[in-house]
């Protein structure tokens, strides 16, 4: 059987790549496309950053049951294991090796490994890109950023405006562009396969849960808008809070759930480790970074307080265990992604699963994916009020759930699978 090698943080690691790539290997191993080997990280990023980025609350192991080969081998901070990494991949031999992409710093250990394995082997060389422009972009990001892909033979894209972001990295290298990977010609230009976010399976409605006795323990109201996972500027929580404080205003019968670990607030702010990190991180963020704005200050619940809505709103400032994430989805009647800016979106997946109309602002993919008043609402992203809108329009006139369905019906991992390897 031939083999296949996923580049990406294993399941020990928190956050939706990590989930990405492990549903994406079970993917293979069910249909029996390949042998699937995981190969890891140890360590993700640059040892300044001041962040823990291992799960160690969920207690399911997502690798039961199947034949997947995981190898955990690869550190940022050591440059002698991406050698290894190299050599464990010529070693098991795939026939593929995907790459998931997601963040630019992560662009030179990568670039290093796949030079190697182009040098010395034929194995093909996919990414599977959740982004080409960086959020936080800088010079220095799209630097890595084309060092890190551009040895690559064959791109995924999860949306078009991804394709378009590569067009624009690399202007002199003509990219076809296909909705699938089959019967494709040698040519002298690069394929990008247009897919989707396939819609998670490891996150399942629980038909046995009690709603009604989860929305009395939470103190919900009847209509629940849920927010749901890392905390981060870019996801606009900061928009949300007003909006719904705006909805709170003429409504006593609405909720907002926040519930996901605030990104930089993970690590024992005594510790002299890492007030060290803290500042080593704070400089390296104001020499490289175009933006002046640092995140780590970032805190968005205070505006709970500040606009008096305490009493319709209900936190769960802490990063929630794999197993414990549909009761937050059951209790809601609709996602929030306000975001500012956009690429394909993990917690749109998990809603997508458990048929949650999408409330989002009208930037990055989110045109492609949700269907104004057919599975969502979407909103300017300047405008509060036109967010508060988009939550009473849910209210007023609610998504049909089987428009949600039918929206997603052939977005399924198997699908994504097979269109990567054949």
């Amino acid at each position: 059987m031939d083999k296949i090698v996923l580049f990406g943080p294993g399941p020990m690691f928190k956050g939706g790549i990590a989930n990405y790539n492990t549903s994406l290997a079970k993917a293979f191993d069910k249909e029996g496309i390949a042998e699937v080997h995981i190969v890891s990280w140890t360590q993700q990023y640059p040892a300044i950053i001041p962040r823990d980025f291992i799960d160690r609350k969920s207690k399911t192991d997502l690798l039961d049951g199947t034949n997947i080969k995981v190898h955990y081998i690869t550190n940022y901070n050591n440059p002698s294991t991406w050698n290894d990494t190299y050599k464990l991949i010529k070693e098991i031999n795939p026939k593929i090796i995907v790459f998931q992409w997601s963040i630019a710093v992560q662009g030179i250990p990568l670039g290093n490994i796949v030079r190697k394995i182009k040098k010395n082997t034929n194995i093909e060389v996919l990414f599977d890109l959740h982004f080409v422009i960086q959020k936080e972009g800088s010079n220095l990001d799209k630097m890595f950023t084309k060092y890190g892909i551009s040895k690559a033979d064959k791109f995924v894209v999860h949306s078009l405006k991804t394709a378009e972001e590569l067009k624009k990295l690399f202007p002199s290298q003509n990219f076809n562009i296909t909705a699938q990977n089959s019967n494709l010609k040698k040519t002298s230009q690069k394929d990008v396969i247009k897919l989707y976010h396939p819609v998670y399976d490891m996150f399942k409605p629980d038909e046995s849960f009690d709603i009604k006795a989860q929305k009395e323990s939470l103190h919900l109201n009847k209509y629940v808008f849920l927010f749901f996972g890392f905390i981060r500027k870019y996801k606009g929580l900061h928009n949300v809070i007003p909006a719904f404080a705006k909805l709170a205003e003429k409504r006593d019968d609405v909720s907002l759930l926040i519930v996901g670990e605030s990104f930089w607030q993970t690590l024992d702010k005594d510790k002299f480790s890492t007030k060290i990190k803290e500042v080593v991180f704070g400089l390296a963020k104001k020499i490289f970074l175009k933006k002046s704005d640092d995140e780590r200050n970032y805190n968005p619940l205070t505006l709970i307080e500040q606009l008096n809505i305490k009493d319709k709103t209900v936190v769960i400032n802490d990063f929630v265990p794999n197993e414990d994430v549909n009761k937050y989805f059951q209790v809601s009647d609709a996602i929030i992604l306000f975001y500012e800016t956009a690429t394909p979106s993990g917690v749109e997946s998990i809603s997508y699963n458990f048929k949650l109309p999408i409330l989002a602002t009208s930037v990055g993919h989110f045109p492609e994916t949700v269907k104004d008043g057919y599975n969502g609402y979407l909103a300017n992203p300047n405008s509060i009020e036109e967010m508060a809108e988009a939550m009473n329009k849910q209210i007023n006139n609610p998504i049909d759930k089987t428009h949600i369905e039918e929206t997603t019906k052939e977005m399924s991992w198997a699908n994504y699978a097979k269109a990567i390897w054949y």
